[in-house]
């Protein structure tokens, strides 16, 4: 039901609406209802009795009360008016008034026609508005009158969009509508009966300010309607919180929570949500959790939003556990998660470097009957790339594209970044001209990481082409590309055109950052170039870019690699301002250049007075282990245990691979059991490493013992794992086969561990490679089995796995023992057809086939 119109208040001030004559007579001959005859004034006056209504060319409006800059000259004539001595002074001055009050009436006119005009579209909102505007554009000067008679109309048929339009037409631009947001707010007010309608003007008010960023006044709006006996819908206090938080207001969203009771307004479920999501922001998790008891003391029940915004703020602070732990009590209560939850744990799990949870809650999700998304997939193969783990990773994105699931230029950057850490650039653009032929868009940042993967070729020039290649895509170069370019002219010795590349992005108006100096310092420190670095270090300073101790270690490491070793440490004791990181380059220095017992003995020293560096241990180790000082690798451990300095899973396994290296099994173990002791959890290639180690050394039981251990804690042992195994316990059986026979004339009772572990990999489901066959099929020969020999030669054939020439090697052994010599020749034959040349192996193999036949000949 329509709201009625109610009456005006004595109009107290007055907007007076600025006009032309033209304009006037417009409205005039529009409406053909107004005339400024003296009755008409009469009427006006003669109606003021009352200070609740006044009757304007007889038309009755609502009661709001407004402002007039025509007041002050009124009191201006009526000043005068009061000094003037004679008839004719008098006569002037009343003039002066009839014509003021004249204008005043015509300009009331104008209102009440378009607030009558408006009125009558009352049942047509959509043509009121479209009037409203049509004035606006003709000229018409509307006031607060006629923006709240549309109020009225837009807040009655609900249609927020368009009152929002208005709302912020009034927001943005007081100084043209002619009045303020107060005078507004205050007409609204004037409401004798407060309906639904004009609670929802209020709130669109709240949520326009909003929209607009004006929290302050927002919350003003809100707290002001309770003076007027209303409280605004809950949904509008929800909407102006969560934008508070979102814009980093925590404090007061959680602030105008707090007051809610003092307005009248109660809390609804998304209102905790909303207060739970800012806890968790601000890291407060307990008073979070606490808002779940608020809750059940108010009835009501938690949201899935509720349990989704905890579970991401757990998450976000480190507390993945816990909000695994929400999760899966959501899950046990048949509250029904989406995949937004399990993303959120996932990568926490992910950020925190617990993959095999991670893991588990994936496959967790698919069993839910959750499809994971790309955000899900790329929250794993980004955890996985930092791990460094690049075949988990590469498995992973291989199942999402076989799921339908498109890749994206993030994806690929995580991917490809890996592949550039660990080593592998080449990899890394044959990857990035694959993914550019199948179509996917690439990023700026994603043709950054290429260009830097061929500036550590040293293919500079194919570099140059691809930066150009992405100004033909119209693709934006900023300082990063300029930098990395730089970084790899500097690094194939082309200083100058470095320098030349730093010209071209100051006449591009692109100004260098540090990061570019420190780059081109290190440049010419690595070239040897030590007076121009320290010029440029000048140079930088003198642009306000102060070197900090990134450059200085940049300078100090590149100096060392450029053979400038001396000249490094003299950098290094002339600084004022020595740090952790400026040490730390010189024992990367010291690596880079070789001289690992240097690096050693510095990094012993800073460990002694109580500083070591994570990344510096790192590099010292894999040179201790590359020379095989392994005993000094396993004082720098002890020594990062000592100041409870975590060394990094990479670490733990580099040292486990040298030592089995060296034969040193026992070292090895007690390392490996001391390392597991300590939370280290081995994987795969570590458990090969070490089982490998002490098949070499014929210490089968103990390598058995590792293997079931292996499996005990749930490492799935690979094709790698079981070729190992096949071929030491294969050997063990050959040598009991032919072993002589005990004092009974039996040979030695044994059971076939190579048959076991050939079922046991069947049964798993791992199919064997080139090389495991190349195993069985040596065994098979060597036992004299040739058929079984030949039948997994054939069978390796038929699955496409191609013979090499260790292969050929041991079928060709099985032929000749046999005395089939022919054979062995077309075996050999058939090599050479396929490309596969004989080795000196082979070749002895056959010689000594050869001549055995030829002495069983002769003998008979």
């Amino acid at each position: 039901m329509w709201v009625p119109s109610i009456t005006l208040s004595f109009p107290r001030k007055l907007i007076q609406s600025p006009r032309t004559n033209l304009n006037h007579f417009k409205f005039i001959n529009w409406f053909s209802s107004c005339s400024l005859s003296d009755d008409d004034d009469d009427c006006c006056t003669t109606n003021t009795n009352t200070s609740t209504q006044e009757v304007y060319g007889g038309g009755i409006v609502c009661g709001f009360k407004w402002a007039s800059p025509q007041q002050p000259a009124i009191a201006h004539c009526d000043s005068r008016s009061s000094e003037c001595a004679g008839v004719s002074s008098v006569t002037d001055c009343t003039t002066d008034i009839a014509n003021a009050k004249r204008n005043r009436l015509v300009a009331d006119l104008e209102t009440l026609e378009v607030v009558n005009k408006l009125n009558g579209f009352k049942s047509k909102p959509n043509s009121a508005f479209s009037l409203f505007r049509q004035l606006k554009e003709d000229g018409f000067q509307h006031n607060v009158l006629t923006y709240c008679a549309l109020v009225r109309i837009l807040c009655y048929w609900r249609l927020d969009r368009k009152l929002d339009s208005l709302f912020s037409e009034v927001i943005s631009g007081s100084r043209d509508v002619g009045f303020r947001l107060s005078d507004l707010l205050e007409a609204m007010e004037e409401e004798i009966v407060v309906s639904p309608s004009i609670v929802r003007g209020f709130d669109a008010l709240v949520k326009s300010l909003v929209s607009l960023n004006m929290f302050d006044e927002a919350s003003d709006v809100l707290f002001h309607t309770k003076r007027r006996g209303f409280v605004p819908h809950i949904f509008t206090v929800n909407f102006l919180m969560n934008r508070l938080i979102e814009h980093g207001e925590v404090g007061a969203a959680l602030s105008i929570y707090k007051q809610l009771k003092g307005i009248g307004s109660v809390p609804n479920d998304y209102t905790y949500a909303i207060v739970i999501k800012g806890f968790c922001k601000e890291g407060r998790l307990e008073e979070a959790g606490e808002v779940f008891e608020e809750m059940e003391l108010a009835g009501v029940a938690p949201s899935v939003f509720a349990y989704t915004a905890y579970i991401e703020g757990l998450c976000n602070k480190g507390r993945s556990d816990v909000g695994c732990q929400v999760l899966q009590y959501c899950k046990s209560e048949n509250i029904l998660l989406d995949a937004y939850a399990y993303k959120a744990v996932i990568r926490g799990f992910c950020d925190e470097m617990k993959f095999d949870e991670a893991e588990s809650l994936f496959l967790d999700m698919e069993k839910q009957g959750m499809v994971p998304d790309s955000c899900i997939y790329s929250a794993m193969i980004s955890g996985y790339c930092k791990n460094y783990n690049l075949l988990k990773a590469l498995a992973l994105h291989n199942d999402m594209v076989s799921k339908g699931i498109k890749t994206n230029c993030v994806i690929v950057g995580f991917i490809l970044q890996c592949l550039c850490k660990i080593g592998m650039p080449s990899d890394a653009v044959d990857q990035f001209i694959e993914f550019k032929s199948m179509g996917i868009y690439l990023d700026e940042v994603t043709y950054n990481i290429a260009v830097d993967a061929l500036c550590t070729l040293r293919r500079v020039e194919e570099a140059s082409e691809l930066l150009e290649e992405m100004k033909l895509k119209h693709m934006s170069l900023d300082i990063m590309h300029y930098t990395t370019l730089i970084k790899g002219y500097s690094l194939q010795g082309k200083v100058v055109d470095a320098t030349n590349l730093l010209e071209e992005m100051y006449e591009k108006g692109l100004k260098p950052d540090i990061i570019t100096y420190n780059v081109l310092a290190a440049g010419f420190s690595r070239n040897g170039l030590v007076s121009k670095a320290l010029g440029l270090l000048v140079y930088m300073e003198a642009q306000g870019f102060k070197p900090d101790s990134v450059t200085h270690s940049m300078v100090i490491e590149n100096l060392c690699m450029g053979g400038k070793v001396k000249e490094a440490e003299a950098y290094l004791n002339n600084l004022v301002d020595k740090s952790e990181e400026t040490y730390t380059a010189l024992i990367r220095g010291y690596c880079e250049a070789n001289n690992t017992r240097k690096a050693y003995e510095l990094i012993s020293r800073l460990a002694k007075q109580g500083t070591i560096n994570k990344g510096a241990c790192f590099k010292v180790l894999g040179n201790l282990c590359m020379e095989g000082d392994n005993d000094s690798a396993i004082l720098l451990f002890e020594r990062m245990f000592a100041l409870n300095v975590e060394p990094k899973r990479i670490m733990y396994s580099k040292l486990i691979a040298s030592l089995c290296q060296a034969g040193e099994v026992q070292k090895a173990r007690l390392f490996f059991d001391s390392s597991v002791e300590r939370g280290f959890t081995p994987d795969v290639i570590d458990y090969t490493m070490m089982i490998n180690s002490y098949c070499r050394g014929n210490f089968l039981r103990e390598a058995h013992d590792l293997f079931h251990d292996m499996k005990r804690r749930g490492i799935q042992p690979d094709i790698i794992t079981y070729t190992v195994l096949l071929d030491r316990f294969s050997k063990r059986n050959i040598r009991r086969v032919r072993s002589p026979l005990d004092a009974a004339g039996n040979r030695e009772e044994m059971v076939d561990a190579s048959t076991i572990l050939w079922t046991e990999m069947k049964e798993m489901g791992i199919r064997p490679d080139a090389i495991c066959y190349t195993v069985l099929i040596d065994r098979y020969c060597k036992t004299d089995n040739l058929q079984d020999a030949i039948a997994l030669f054939d069978l390796m054939i038929d699955r496409g796995l191609k013979p090499d020439t260790v292969t050929y090697t041991a079928l060709l052994s099985g032929y000749c023992n046999r005395g089939d010599v022919d054979t062995a020749v077309t075996l050999v034959n058939e090599m050479s057809s396929k490309g596969i040349q004989p080795d000196a192996c082979t070749l002895s193999v056959l010689q000594h086939g050869i001549l055995k036949a030829k002495k069983v000949q002769f003998r008979k």
